[in-house]
């Protein structure tokens, strides 16, 4: 891969505006190659003809480890004399920017090599202006997280000695102390990690109080760690603190004392529905401390957390840096090679001199947060650490790729039988076939859009993992527990398996005429392939993907607790999701219908003439709608965007078009319903399809520098977004078939439905794909930058900033 796609490919997209712009500055080489080319490319010398090989074959070897300097190496006036451009470093506004000066300005063609560098350094005072303020911001996290640190060491001493620290020689006084004494050192040890190139003005000073204890030995050492976390030498790595008790004399780094523990509240970050019905009602909230273990371990689970997104925010601003160097390095050498000047080396000078290639404040900074954590949540384990701050990349496994390929087969095998029994016994001419499709089809056709889904979701991964959208970030899925497509396959053919197995099972019962009584167990079938799919999903015990089964639980909930929970992206996804599952959730009604009636035992639907049965056939409709609706209302609440607002009124359109839909199909002689269907259905379809296209994906844009599409795209080829707007549109229109109500003469109602549905479900998988591209490139949703990690502890200087 060229460097300008990998370049590309590495960015931290809130930060893309940040980096260098590679491409253009390689457009304006190609106008300086191009002018160089129409002006005369230098002649070659010509080769002797007697020599046929390549000079470079022929090139003496120097020696790897030769280092003496060639007798014909320029001197250093000399040099000076050659150099092509001259890099100056100014203060202007407060801030330190570059400014070259190109030497050379007499040759022909210079103008191009000016326009060149003045971009050049507008890259660069732009490049290491946002690493300056970024480095700023992630000082003043540690700052903050000392401050946190601060506030953990006091309260695990006071949950290890409520009556308070009492300095005497007993055995379990000097644990709890020694405990305390180890997090202080590593709290010190991350204050001191303010570089001394930085303005001290800027930042406070970070030192902790003292005071005074005894009997605790060599305390002030940060233990060196080695890779399976026993400690080996140990060397001083801050300045120790040296102190006098009456008995003893001893070096060490004293915890922070506990009256800080009087200036902090409790932060209660865990959002539950009665915490967010206080907050409305404006209920005053308890944040006095509480010292118990329960809430030690919950604030060393909070901490735990913010230590680990805060290092992988030094990783990607450390990788920020390293990228813009080589960038730097690899446009300069480009120019050298076009225009044949030794510039390259001049200008990386000053690159490599400046405070993006110079500073080393960040890698200090992750060494203290790796010393940190090793410490102190890891229990002194450095690979347990590391494995938690450094998340080895999920390789994967043989046996899912042949499990998966193996459902696959046994799916494409079991299909196929099915069409042949079906076609060698006429199946579907018989009498029964009518009651199959009323009764038993349904029910089964959850299993179809479940797994259709899910096949649906497994092509989306496949296709960001190519085109490199970060889907388990943006979703929060914890790093190295996300499926990948072949799990997300696994699951899905493993469902058709039961399924099809289920049907071929007792496919011809009551069908053939042969066969004229058959049992009830044989229709109890369907139902056991539920409960089964139902207890793997509820399952407590860590097997089948246990991770991502809590994560799509727990988002569950909060749709169905919706408003009372924070909308988080994965919440609306899944509800969005839902609203394409309508008729999946049908389907489980109907097995309510169909089992709790006892019709099974008959094999009849007399519970759909029931008028319980037809109101829950709205009411279950219009639930996913529903829940999108009260999380726009939320979202409206807290961020106060009128777009929240205008997004729930796409779904109250929604909910009517349902409703009237679902009025007409049970009742298909009142017209007033087949015209309020047409109606809402328009406005719906109209608002739905406007709102994908142009805020979901964010295209049809006329000033675009991509006609009607939008400035940054993934995927290359760009008739593929007007043929995903297309089908979009076409999709749409499915509803169409319940407000005609059409009629196939070789399909039954059941059928015809089903395929509806399934339609609906291909446009989400592919409305899936190029909403969450647009969310990697453009945050439309601003759900993220970085993850925001709620601290435990807030102090009461930090009201009064607020």
């Amino acid at each position: 891969m060229k460097f300008g796609k990998e370049f590309t490919a590495q960015m931290v997209p809130e930060w893309h505006e940040a980096y260098m712009d590679y491409n253009f500055l390689k457009s304006l080489l190609k106008e300086i190659q191009r002018f160089k080319l129409r002006s005369g490319p230098p002649a070659h010398p010509p080769q002797p003809s007697g020599l046929k090989r390549k000079l470079t074959l022929y090139r003496a070897f120097s020696g790897l480890t030769q280092r003496h300097v060639h007798p014909s190496t320029p001197s250093s006036a000399s040099d000076i004399e050659s150099q092509a451009i001259l890099v100056t470093s100014m203060h202007e506004d407060g801030a330190q920017n570059y400014r070259t000066t190109f030497l050379m300005a007499a040759d022909e063609g210079s103008e191009y090599e000016l326009v060149y560098f003045r971009r050049l350094d507008d890259e660069f005072n732009k490049v290491d202006k946002f690493y300056r303020a970024k480095v700023e911001e992630v000082m003043q996290e540690a700052e903050m997280l000392n401050k946190q640190m601060d506030a953990l060491i006091a309260f695990r001493v006071k949950v290890e000695n409520p009556q308070g620290l009492v300095f005497d020689m007993s055995e379990k006084t000097v644990e709890m102390t020694r405990l305390a004494s180890g997090i202080a050192a590593s709290s010190a040890a991350l204050a001191a990690s303010t570089p001394k190139g930085a303005k001290s003005g800027k930042r406070p000073h970070m030192a902790m109080e003292i005071i005074e204890e005894g009997g605790l030995g060599e305390l002030g050492q940060l233990d060196e760690l080695n890779e399976e976390g026993d400690e080996i030498e140990t060397k001083p790595r801050d300045k120790k603190v040296e102190y006098q008790d009456n008995s003893n004399k001893t070096k060490g780094v004293r915890p922070p004392p506990l009256e800080v523990l009087d200036r902090v509240k409790m932060n209660n970050p865990i959002e539950t529905p009665r915490s967010t019905i206080k907050d409305f009602l404006k209920f005053p909230k308890n944040s006095d401390l509480r010292f118990s273990r329960d809430n030690l371990k919950k604030v060393e689970e909070q901490l735990k957390q913010a230590f680990s997104v805060f290092y992988q925010k030094l990783r990607l601003l450390k990788s920020f840096s390293f990228l813009n160097t080589l960038a730097f390095s690899k446009i300069m050498k480009k120019y050298d090679k076009i225009t044949s000047r030794d510039a390259s080396k001049a200008y990386m000078k000053t690159v490599d001199s400046s405070y993006l290639g110079s500073s080393d404040d960040v890698a200090k900074l992750m060494e203290r947060v790796e010393n940190t954590f090793i410490k102190h949540f890891c229990n002194a384990n450095r690979s347990k650490a590391m494995n938690i701050l450094r998340p080895k990349a999920k390789r994967e496994r043989h046996r899912t790729t042949f499990s998966m390929g193996f459902l696959a087969g046994c799916s494409a095998a079991l299909v196929l039988a099915l069409i042949l029994i079906m076609r060698a016994r006429h199946i579907m001419d018989t009498t029964g076939s009518t009651k199959y499709m009323e009764t038993m089809f349904p029910l089964y056709s959850l299993f179809g859009f479940v797994v259709l889904h899910l096949i649906m979701y497994a092509a989306n991964i496949y296709f960001w993992r190519r085109y490199r959208v970060n889907y388990s970030f943006i979703f929060g899925f914890k790093q190295g527990n996300e499926l990948g497509y072949r799990q997300v396959l696994l699951i899905g053919f493993g469902l058709a398996v039961l399924g099809l197995g289920a049907v071929l099972s007792n496919l011809d019962m009551e069908m053939d005429p042969r066969t004229k009584d058959f049992k009830a167990v044989t229709e109890l079938l369907p139902l056991f392939a539920v409960i089964l799919v139902t207890a793997i999903l509820i399952c407590p015990f860590n097997i089948i993907y246990r991770s991502s089964r809590l994560f799509f639980l727990t988002c569950l909930f909060h749709c169905i607790c919706a408003p009372l929970y924070k909308v988080l992206l994965p919440d609306f996804f899944l509800a969005d999701q839902l609203t394409s599952q309508v008729q999946a959730l049908r389907s489980l009604e109907f097995y309510i219908c169909y089992y709790g009636w006892g019709d099974y035992k008959i094999r009849e639907t007399t519970c759909k003439a029931h008028t319980v049965f037809r109101t829950f056939n709205f009411i279950v409709a219009v639930i996913p709608y529903l829940w999108r609706l009260l999380q726009c209302l939320r979202r409206l609440y807290e961020e106060k965007d009128n777009m929240h607002a205008l997004n729930g009124l796409k779904y109250s359109f929604a909910i009517a078009a349902v409703c009237f839909r679902t009025a007409y199909s049970l009742n298909t002689a009142v017209r007033v319903w087949y015209v309020l269907a047409w109606v809402f259905s328009v406005i719906a379809a109209v608002s739905g399809t406007y709102w994908d296209l142009v805020i979901d994906w964010g295209l049809l844009q006329r000033q675009s520098k991509n006609r009607w599409l939008r400035d940054k795209l993934l995927v290359p080829q760009k008739s593929v977004y007007f043929i995903a707007m297309a089908l979009n549109v076409v999709l749409r229109l499915a509803w169409m078939q319940t407000v005609l109500n059409f009629q196939v003469s070789f399909l039954h109602r059941e059928g015809l439905i089903a395929i509806v549905a399934s339609l609906e479900i291909i446009r989400r998988g592919i409305w899936n794909f190029f909403r969450l591209e647009n969310e990697h490139l453009n945050n439309v949703g601003k759900y993220r930058a970085f993850k925001s990690v709620p601290l435990p502890f807030n102090y009461d200087e930090d009201d009064k900033d607020e």
